[in-house]
């Protein structure tokens, strides 16, 4: 009898067929973590967006609230160094979170919008945040008014553009 070396093709392909077994668990929980993350991250952009707004109304309080993303962001992407804050560019959130307006530029997998109403003074606003590919990227989506509560709803389709809309969404815990 010849001594083998190495492994057969049957051994071969039952540690393939574990290896697959087990990336085939891993990979769905690995993918509903990522999906956890990026919902967290974009409740905190929206607690940030808030906390930007306060600030930005107490600044510029003939303007009201900020209407854009942008205008609580800073002018360029090198940040706020050596430039003065204005309405325009308040230099209060960063230029990721500012720019994350469309699902083909989002922030952790999430892009905002943010209206304000009804005309300069701006009284009111809302800040709403919605996957950038539903059910991949994240399956809620978020939402605040000037009150400052977070709310969400499970169905994440656009961003929310009205007051209405988002008191009728489900208060995060």
């Amino acid at each position: 009898m010849r001594k083998q070396k190495g492994f057969s093709l049957i051994e071969l392909l039952i540690v393939v067929a574990i290896i697959l077994i087990i990336a085939a668990i891993a990979i769905p929980n690995l993918l509903r973590a990522r999906i956890a993350a990026n919902e967290s991250s974009a409740a905190s952009s929206v607690r940030v967006t808030n906390t930007a707004e306060v600030g930005y109304q107490s600044t510029y309080p003939t303007v009201g609230y900020a209407s854009t993303m942008l205008a609580l962001g800073p002018p360029a992407s090198t940040g706020c160094s050596g430039v003065l804050p204005l309405s325009t560019s308040a230099c209060l959130i960063d230029w990721v979170l500012a720019n994350a307006t469309t699902a083909a530029a989002p922030k952790s997998g999430y892009y905002f919008a943010l209206t304000a109403t009804p005309a300069v003074p701006y009284l009111s606003y809302v800040v709403g945040g919605a996957p950038a590919a539903a059910n991949q990227t994240g399956v809620r989506g978020f939402c605040s008014t000037e009150e400052g509560v977070i709310r969400f709803t499970a169905v994440g389709g656009t961003p929310v553009a009205t007051v209405a809309a988002c008191v009728a969404y489900t208060a995060l815990q």
